[in-house]
């Protein structure tokens, strides 16, 4: 397995609903990752390049072994071209942090990108797990056998008082963190998503844009998750989380409910103009892109448009972002050109497609 072959997938974060759940449309993919550090050696922050060397060579084997991890492709940060980089963080298989990384960093990925594991990022390990739709209690238990089988290898820093400890005091004692991708478009367009927002911020969850921390909800995606690590068992924190994201998108749904029966023209009139303008483009920028790919989702998931599926939408989402673009060319592009290699590429597709 290569690094290109994952191009050929939708990626495990992005893919089409299944099952007759009402609400597969809204919830796109659920996440948890658990951060952990080796016993006794420095943190990735305060450990030198060298150091940070010799403690994935440490462990880089260990992960290689793992059957929970096979068939897997492990990839060394220094490696990497910047396009590689963007496009592993596009699939969400490396953070913003590990991007910047070089020596003594890397990521071991499941070729199916449910499973990974980051190499000296914030932490000495981050393990991931992550899958399409609402499934948070099977991710708990893979990512948990995935964790005992490397805590049986590698003695991990633990307090009997404070639970796990890692880098930053915001992720001691479980080291866990729980995420929902939300596709929230009907809240926005009846204008009561700031209030929901702002609701779960004050309650103690975190609302963040489509590539995490720092950024802004492209294609109207938003990620919602714990921000309480200490003092309350994983099941807990999971289940809470459940509970909030269930209720949010039974909003979403609401919404879509009452925009389809109040103010159905609107809701065609932003449907049509995003289909239009995918059409028509000449030049496409990556956050207009996603904007209007969100808005042909929604076509879809309300049934305005039956000759796409949300499958195809999700590919062209995908397409749109400078890392899979380029990657898909086989070739850095240029960030003027991009624009219009973009309008090209998604427009061969919206082009086949009929209101």
């Amino acid at each position: 397995m290569v690094l290109d072959d994952l191009l050929k997938n939708e990626g495990s974060w992005l893919a089409a609903p299944s099952g007759s759940d009402p609400l597969s449309g809204i919830i796109v993919s659920s996440r948890i990752r658990l951060a952990r550090n080796l016993e006794g050696v420095a943190f990735p922050g305060w450990a030198g390049e060298e150091e940070c060397v010799r403690i994935q060579a440490r462990v880089w084997d260990t992960l290689g072994s793992l059957p929970c991890l096979s068939p897997g492709l492990s990839l060394d940060m220094v490696a990497l071209s910047p396009v590689d980089r963007e496009f592993l963080r596009e699939r969400h298989l490396i953070s913003h942090d590990l991007a910047r990384k070089s020596r003594g960093s890397g990521v071991v990925i499941r070729q199916d990108e449910v499973l990974g594991v980051m190499v000296n990022e914030e932490d000495h390990l981050r393990l991931q797990a992550m899958r399409p739709g609402f499934q948070l209690p099977a991710l708990w238990q893979e990512i948990s056998t995935l964790d005992n089988e490397l805590e049986q290898r590698i003695p991990f820093a633990f307090s009997a008082t404070l639970g796990y400890l890692t880098s930053c005091p915001t992720n001691v004692g479980t080291g866990l963190r729980a995420s929902v991708m939300v596709h929230l478009p009907g809240l926005r367009l009846i204008r009561e998503l700031d209030p929901i927002i702002k609701g779960l911020t004050k309650i103690g969850l975190a609302v963040r844009g489509l590539q995490g921390e720092g950024t802004e909800a492209s294609g109207n995606m938003f990620q919602i998750s714990n921000q309480t690590t200490l003092g309350e068992s994983e099941s807990v924190i999971i289940e809470r989380l459940i509970q909030i994201v269930g209720e949010v998108a039974q909003h979403e749904s609401n919404a879509r409910a009452r925009l389809l029966e109040q103010r159905r023209p609107m809701v065609e009139d932003y449907v049509g103009r995003a289909y239009g303008v995918l059409r028509h483009a000449r030049l496409l920028a990556s956050q207009e892109a996603l904007d209007l790919l969100s808005a042909l989702r929604l076509g879809c998931e309300i049934g305005m448009i039956k000759s796409l599926d949300i499958a195809g939408v999700n590919r062209l989402i995908l397409l749109a972002m400078p890392g899979h673009l380029q990657k898909s060319e086989g070739r850095p592009i240029p960030p003027d050109e991009r624009d219009q290699v973009r309008a090209r590429l998604v427009g061969e597709t919206v082009r086949q497609v009929a209101l």
